[in-house]
């Protein structure tokens, strides 16, 4: 029975409309408050009723750490694929355990489409040192469906091929072709330190990530020193991350937009199971109805900030986050 009722609420995701999102959340609440034995028993250690609960605003969030210790599913289904974060040495990965591939493949691309426009338009590069010598990538994972769909020749990935990198910008540019360089932070700022190039009629995306690669740096900082080197307007920015199914995405000034599929909450840093209602910065939750296979109310380790327009930032990460909150269920 759950796994027919998954399938439905996938469909559901899909298909959602911001009006249906409230009612979408609820039900997918109910179905993994049931069916998810590890979110079932946070629950049941808050000392919620799943019955008693009937607006959004009201729904328990998981610790993100739980992804490390624990087997986050909802029904019974054995895994397509496993999304692993890369981490940094000696810390533990968190894992995601994926019951439909071809479900992320769609909600990645809808999500894309909805921001940039068509998939078939763009000539993908990738620059994912490290995360390209891993199969477990979600983000990988995206950007070859992407080049896949696209079918572009001039499209493909890199590790540190700097050189080659620039040589293909340029025959894009000379082609006319719109293209999106989407680049994990360090990658993009060792190709900026070593090459000064003209990147003007690119869309350049980062998607955040030192991993003790380099010395941490703020997002403006890090945006500033692409552009002049690169000669870009704006850096674009993705958020995403191994236990999250849906992207956010900004076009500039370090401002995100959700994905139909997803909404930022802001709970206080103080009090992990409350959220902050006046302020509207403080540690971030995340509803992702693309996680209907696992758990989709997320309580993140980032720090952020939602503005009057809908669109939130990122300010940091919590100190100390990987047992804040979460103490009960530690394995």
């Amino acid at each position: 029975m759950s796994n027919s009722s998954l399938q439905a609420l996938k469909n559901r995701v899909l298909n959602l409309t911001p009006r249906h999102f409230d009612q979408l959340a609820l039900d997918i609440f109910h179905f993994q408050a049931e069916n998810n034995p590890i979110y079932k028993q946070w629950i049941q250690l808050l000392g919620k009723n799943p019955s008693e609960i009937q607006q959004v605003d009201k729904i328990p969030f998981l610790p993100i750490s739980f992804f490390k210790n624990h087997s986050i599913k909802s029904g019974n289904w054995t895994p397509q694929d496993t999304f692993e974060s890369s981490g940094t040495t000696g810390m533990t990965p968190s894992r995601h355990y994926i019951e439909d591939l071809k479900f992320y493949d769609t909600l990645a691309r809808l999500i894309f489409t909805d921001f940039y426009g068509p998939v078939e338009n763009y000539v993908f590069l990738g620059l994912l040192p490290s995360y390209l010598e891993r199969t477990t990538s979600s983000l990988v994972r995206m950007v070859d469906q992407f080049i896949k769909i696209g079918k572009h020749p001039e499209s493909g990935f890199y590790l540190n091929d700097h050189e080659d990198l620039i040589r293909q910008v340029e025959k894009i540019k000379k082609s006319g072709k719109k293209a999106v360089l989407i680049g994990v932070t360090f990658g993009l700022l060792d190709l900026a330190d070593r090459y000064e190039a003209d990147f003007s009629d690119l869309i350049v995306m980062e998607t955040g990530g030192m991993k003790g690669r380099r010395k941490e740096l703020l997002r403006e900082e890090v945006h500033h020193f692409l552009a002049n080197r690169l000669n870009i307007k704006e850096v674009h920015s993705e958020y995403g991350m191994t236990e999250l199914l849906s992207q956010g995405y900004s076009k500039g000034n370090s401002l995100f937009k959700t994905a139909d599929s997803m909404k930022v909450l802001i709970r206080e840093t103080n009090d992990p199971l409350s959220l902050e209602t006046r302020t509207k910065s403080g540690a971030i939750n995340i509803i992702d109805l693309g996680n209907v296979h696992s758990c989709s109310f997320i309580a993140t380790e980032d720090l952020g900030k939602i503005h009057p327009d809908g669109s939130f930032e990122v300010l940091g990460r919590l100190d100390n986050s990987d047992i804040r909150g979460c103490n009960l269920m530690i394995s």
